[in-house]
């Protein structure tokens, strides 16, 4: 994909590391497979298109990298663990790049969104109690003041990167949630505990499902609260 790129636009000024997936479970309700999928995409695709780029950006001194990861990888929340794990794994290496190749005149910026308002709940991976995971986390998903707006992300993004900034935390409810961790994390984890509680419990079927596969099993309530992100997906291309 890199040589292609590059053999068509003559250089790669700008590589942006978005790709993801997501999947809603309790832990008791993960197998191997799925911390090991979340880490393909999230961390080693990350990874992959970063090493490819390098040699021709360090060849001409200048170059960006930007990679978008997650709140989720800075504080793990319940029935998020192996996104959370893999988004870790990408901020850990997005800032520890950014460490070691500034002396070459590259910049890397590391993206950290809140939850996003795209649509993606309708195509997120669901376990345990499906349609029970797949309500909490479509509506929180919809809701304005839970979720952020993907076009207003995307000019805080830019604006971030444009200014040359190490970390840009995308949301005001991901940046609270930050700075809980950071000056209460005792407290964080106290309240994240009790989260837990609220969400719903695992179950013996281990099968795996897709939000899409689950809505006719919602009802007319959970179609009105996740209206909003419905339309978002519409508006940015993504499967619905």
């Amino acid at each position: 994909m890199i040589d292609a790129v590059g053999a068509h636009f003559g250089q790669i000024d700008i590589l942006v590391n978005n790709a993801g997936e997501i999947m809603v479970s309790p832990f008791e309700n993960l197998d191997i497979e799925d911390f090991e999928r979340a880490m393909a995409v999230m961390f080693w695709g990350t990874v992959y298109t970063t090493l490819a780029v390098l040699p021709s950006m360090k060849m001409r001194g200048q170059g960006r990298i930007v990679n978008v990861t997650s709140i989720g990888g800075k504080v793990s929340v319940p029935h998020l663990l192996s996104y959370s794990c893999a988004k870790a794994a990408a901020v850990a290496f997005s800032n520890g790049l950014r460490n070691e190749i500034r002396q070459f005149g590259i910049d890397v910026t590391t993206i950290i969104p809140g939850l996003m308002r795209t649509g993606s709940h309708v195509n997120a991976y669901f376990k345990g109690n499906h349609v029970a995971e797949a309500s909490w986390f479509g509506v929180a998903a919809s809701l304005p003041l839970l979720s952020l707006n993907a076009e207003h992300a995307e000019r805080l993004a830019v604006k971030a990167v444009c200014a040359g900034k190490t970390e840009a935390v995308l949301g005001i409810p991901a940046q609270i949630l930050l700075e809980a961790q950071t000056l209460l994390p005792g407290l964080t984890a106290d309240v994240l505990r009790l989260s837990n509680a609220l969400l719903p419990a695992g179950g013996p079927d281990e099968s795996m499902r897709t939000g899409r596969e689950l809505e006719d099993r919602q009802g007319s309530l959970y179609s009105l609260l996740t209206a909003l992100g419905k339309r978002a997906g519409q508006r940015l291309n993504q499967p619905i």
